[in-house]
């Protein structure tokens, strides 16, 4: 066994880390206050090569692993970018996963090398309001017309869709059939700027830069060469980006937890009270002790996922169990982190209270610690389905 990360792996987090460090967290307050998309800040990762590191290297990508995706990731994170910086750039890591496995050769030229140059951005629309979690009780229907595909729907929290040229989009081609609920959906390469498509940014409590839309489709004529894989095989291509995103998201929440980490302890060495540092005081070391266990703990679970994922090996148990533990872990150490400073830890010139709403929402999304545990339940020990 060898937990060391290879030298490629080390130079890939060392400029990360100095390239995410031109942008403090001044900025990404400023940002979060404001709503305001940190377009330089997606332009650096661009010119610098970072948006296609895992994109194949014949489409202008670097060929490499989510486990270098996930390094990339967490760095960004833990600068004090937290899920503003990320989420500029993770869909199109694992979100265009999909297209690679499953979309024609033509849309593979198309999209993948104007996705690693950074020149166009591309949402992932699945989530819908009378659906969450369950998938199969997606309303969005999608008739074919000939040469081409009509679609018509609503789809919720999608991340960055103001932004994007272009949303990868799962639609009912056949009615749902409660014996096989998975089947007759399809997956599709959509124009998102288009007359038959209304966006609506949705007001929430954190990562504001990056702002979450609710889609409204309306009769949204699609070629039939737009659709990815089969028809009514679209729920099976999209587990091939389920994985990595638990993946990357795991890695997210650890470098938030860092970042929350850090502010408290660089505050419990500083600030005196009663004639010493309060981190003398067990009560306060203790919480950022155990923050500190936990974000480790949690980290090494993220990186055995990210390994077995790159060795072909299964990793469903291990992606959603890093995703888990490590959405805690981060949670916690934000949590720990706003008591540590106290009333100015409530107070946004810290920043701290900008990591505790970050890092709330890995808690809930893109899947809830509730039905993770679902899966832990029935696919690794074994117990009957509660749903």
């Amino acid at each position: 066994m060898d937990f060391a990360l290879t030298e490629e792996q080390e130079d890939i987090r060392r400029a990360v880390a100095e390239l995410a460090a031109r942008f403090p967290d001044t900025y990404w307050a400023d940002h979060d206050e404001r709503a305001a998309f940190p377009q330089d800040f997606y332009d650096a990762f661009a010119e610098g090569g970072w948006l296609g590191m895992a994109i194949p290297e014949e489409y202008g990508g670097g060929g490499l692993g989510i486990l270098e995706a996930a390094l990339l990731l967490q760095e960004i994170a833990a600068s004090g970018a937290g899920m503003n910086g990320c989420s500029t750039m993770h869909l199109t890591i694992f979100g265009l996963n999909t297209l690679v496995k499953h979309g024609s050769p033509q849309l593979r030229e198309e999209i993948l090398p104007r996705a690693a140059d950074g020149s166009l951005h591309v949402c992932f629309g699945v989530t819908e309001p009378d659906a969450g979690t369950d998938t199969t009780r997606i309303s969005t229907v999608a008739r074919r017309d000939g040469d081409d595909y009509v679609i018509s729907g609503r789809k919720v929290w999608i991340t960055k869709a103001g932004h994007s040229q272009k949303m990868v989009l799962i639609a009912r081609t056949a009615p749902r059939d409660a014996e096989r609920p998975t089947e007759g959906m399809t997956l599709f390469l959509v124009d998102i700027d288009s007359d038959a498509v209304r966006l609506r940014a949705i007001p929430k409590m954190g990562r504001n830069a990056v702002a979450s839309y609710e889609v409204v489709i309306d009769e949204l004529r699609t070629p039939a060469s737009r659709r990815v894989g089969e028809e009514g095989q679209g729920f099976r291509h999209l587990l091939d980006g389920l994985n990595p995103e638990r993946i990357l998201l795991a890695h997210e929440a650890v470098g938030i937890g860092r970042a929350a980490l850090r502010a408290a302890v660089d505050h419990a060495r500083t600030r005196v009270v009663f004639d010493r540092p309060i981190g003398q005081n067990q009560g306060v070391a203790f919480p950022l002790a155990e923050a500190a266990t936990r974000l480790d703990a949690a980290e090494l679970m993220a990186r055995n996922a990210a390994w077995r994922y790159d060795q072909g090996l299964p990793c469903g148990k291990e992606a959603n169990m890093a995703k888990w533990l490590c959405a805690d872990a981060g949670f916690l150490a934000a949590d720990r982190a706003v008591q540590t400073l106290g009333g100015m830890g409530y107070a946004k010139e810290f920043h701290v209270e900008r990591y505790f709403r970050e890092s709330r929402l890995l808690r809930l999304a893109p899947i809830s610690q509730e039905m993770i545990l679902n899966y832990v339940s029935s696919h690794v020990l074994g117990l009957p389905r509660s749903y």
